[in-house]
């Protein structure tokens, strides 16, 4: 039985790259959350599934609006994706780019948005500007090339299947479900002996991942994660060399908190890409002994780049 605290020296990254990933930032989470395992892990807010994988529980119930963020992980579980498909599927592609360039890119995104493969999405996901997903209000992904024709040099594919076949493995003896819905359908589900971590869209920065996501539903998330019968973790920005997020002031000024800075790298220039201090909300019988409470007046800064 998986157990919290635990600690991973060495996180790995999913094939899925989006903004804000908490790949290195995962250790982080897995020590300072205290769970005994028995439930289920449920995650309302994939996106790319940094912390979910690495974390590697038994049993977990996995939602996003973002069905096709879904359905790559669906494919790979029932193994319609591979690492030996997806590996023939870039190379074929990758060809086509380098021959064609912004071209073919931008035909793959047409063929995309009429079709919604998962291969396809993988393709945008890794040769988009920036590795940013976002989608216009009729649901089109709409991000532009990133200007690489080589991008899917043998040694980057390389790279992703390798991720697909890591992710392969995990889902081999796991008891996981992955749906498309939206988060109130999936809390609406959770049990006294489960445990919830929710990474949703920052409020203020790249609202437009999938859906639009306003300053109200943010606090009506927030309202409803304090109501749950279980544990919880939720990830949000708590303040910049600019300004600090009045939304965790609001709604968990009294909750445990471990903060920590990280390095937001989405931005058009160098010098739209900050630090970031995030905080990690946690309910108070869940924080892990062994992390110390940090008040508004006392921040321990932990970094882990």
């Amino acid at each position: 039985m998986m157990t919290l605290p635990r600690y991973c020296q060495k996180p790995k990254a999913p094939p899925i790259k989006s903004q804000g990933i908490k790949t290195k930032l995962t250790p982080l989470i897995l020590a300072s959350v205290k769970w005994d395992g028995e439930g289920r892990w449920i995650e309302p807010f994939l996106g790319s599934g940094a912390v979910l994988f690495n974390i590697q529980p038994d049993k977990a119930l996995i939602s996003d609006t973002n069905r096709h963020v879904i359905e790559v992980y669906k494919m790979i579980q029932t193994g319609e994706m591979s690492s030996a498909s997806l590996r023939q599927y870039l190379e074929r592609e990758g060809e086509q780019l380098e021959a064609r360039g912004e071209e073919h890119y931008y035909a793959v995104r047409e063929r995309f948005n009429q079709l919604g493969s998962p291969f396809d999405f993988v393709f945008l996901n890794r040769a988009s500007f920036n590795g940013v997903i976002r989608f216009n209000s009729k649901g089109r992904f709409n991000v532009p090339f990133c200007k690489k024709v080589n991008r899917f040099r043998l040694a980057y594919i390389t790279k992703i299947c390798n991720q697909v076949a890591w992710v392969a493995k995990i889902l081999q003896d796991k008891d996981w479900i992955f749906l498309v819905q939206d988060w109130r359908e999936t809390l609406a589900s959770v049990l006294p002996e489960d445990f919830v971590y929710l990474d949703p869209p920052y409020i203020g920065r790249h609202t437009d991942y999938f859906n639009s996501w306003s300053d109200t539903e943010a606090d009506e998330l927030a309202e409803a994660i304090k109501e749950l019968s279980c544990g919880f973790a939720y990830s949000m920005w708590k303040k910049n060399k600019y300004r600090e997020n009045e939304h965790l002031i609001k709604h968990f000024s009294h909750y445990p908190c471990v903060i920590y800075h990280h390095y937001y790298h989405v931005g058009s220039t160098e010098n739209l890409r900050n630090a970031m201090e995030e905080a990690l909300i946690i309910s108070p019988d869940f924080l892990a002994p062994n992390e110390k409470v940090h008040s508004e007046k006392e921040l321990t800064q932990l970094s882990l780049l």
